[in-house]
């Protein structure tokens, strides 16, 4: 089953320091002001935080679920996702990943033994 946006913000507003807003006609969530998730407004898509250095391989590995931010935001780690592409356990991966990335490490670290993952 594909992810809704709705599944996906619920998700995002369980995160510590996690805070909604909408700019441009797009939900976005962020930590203070950096933002960590981004909602196409048609829901088909969600950009999120993730390693530079990964991001070729998984794009041309996976072309019908990862695709290439635009050109403005390219020097971002930041990624496209196709919300048709992914199932529940890969948004939660992606969206706590791109969340962990902007919280300070403790915090991170004490989410992930809340949750069991470590």
């Amino acid at each position: 089953m594909p992810v809704t946006p709705d599944e996906i913000r619920a998700l995002a507003r369980t995160l510590p320091r996690s805070s909604e807003v909408s700019v441009r006609g797009r939900i976005k969530f962020r930590i203070g002001s950096i933002v960590y998730l981004s909602l196409a407004p048609d829901g088909s898509t969600m950009g999120c935080g993730f390693p530079k250095e990964f991001r070729a391989a998984a794009v041309e590995n996976e072309p019908a679920k990862f695709a290439f931010p635009g050109a403005s935001d390219m020097r971002f780690n930041w990624i496209h996702v196709r919300l048709a592409a992914i199932d529940a356990d890969e948004m939660r991966d992606l969206v706590e990943d791109a969340w962990a990335r902007c919280v300070p490490k403790f915090v991170a670290a004490e989410y992930a033994a809340s949750r069991g993952y470590v």
